[in-house]
């Protein structure tokens, strides 16, 4: 009787969910993935959705990458490696020149032109550069921070950003001490 339980156990197959991993695999089967994406100068994995792909630009916030699939009528879930080469061009001038509100932008009245702009990428950091040069150069308080390489937004400095400094009382190096045995022989 017992013998009849156990084969009637082992022959019945339990029918249990695939995992995580293999349902991935078998989801993507039928698609063709690039691995690598280049936008604006920038590698963005081809498995990432675009809404969050598109993050990985310096620049490009999560709001503004939002905004961007509303307005060019993208979906934020497609994968970025699904993205035609026409399409990528459309993002990337969008990036460049965006037609949204001025706080989703990154460079509002700027200093030179008064305008509104968004930097993305090499721009971002040249901009940036500016206007720590142009801070050191009117030897603002910002200025002189940056200078020092002490923190600029009012932080306390007496128990951090301590790195690199000597901090304390500095001890002079004291001799080694000389035995008397050593003398003798």
């Amino acid at each position: 009787m017992a013998e009849e339980k156990q084969k009637e156990k082992s022959e019945k197959k339990v029918e249990t969910k695939p995992k995580y991993k293999e349902k991935r695999k078998e989801e993507g089967k039928g698609e063709k993935f690039t691995s690598i994406v280049r936008i604006l100068s920038t590698d963005i994995p081809g498995h990432k959705n675009i809404c969050y792909g598109i993050t990985r630009i310096k620049g490009v916030s999560y709001s503004f990458a939002n905004a961007l699939c509303g307005v060019l009528k993208i979906d934020k879930k497609r994968k970025i490696s699904s993205l035609s080469e026409e399409e990528i061009k459309i993002i990337s001038e969008f990036i460049k020149n965006p037609n949204l509100p001025s706080f989703l932008l990154n460079r509002r009245k700027d200093i030179e032109t008064g305008l509104d702009r968004h930097n993305a990428s090499i721009d971002l950091e040249l901009s940036t550069d500016g206007d720590i040069k142009r801070l050191k150069k009117i030897r603002s308080y910002r200025g002189l921070r940056h200078a020092l390489g002490l923190p600029t937004r009012g932080q306390r400095t007496k128990a951090h950003f301590r790195k690199g400094r000597a901090v304390g009382v500095i001890k002079t190096k004291q001799k080694p001490a000389t035995s008397e045995k050593g003398k003798n022989k």
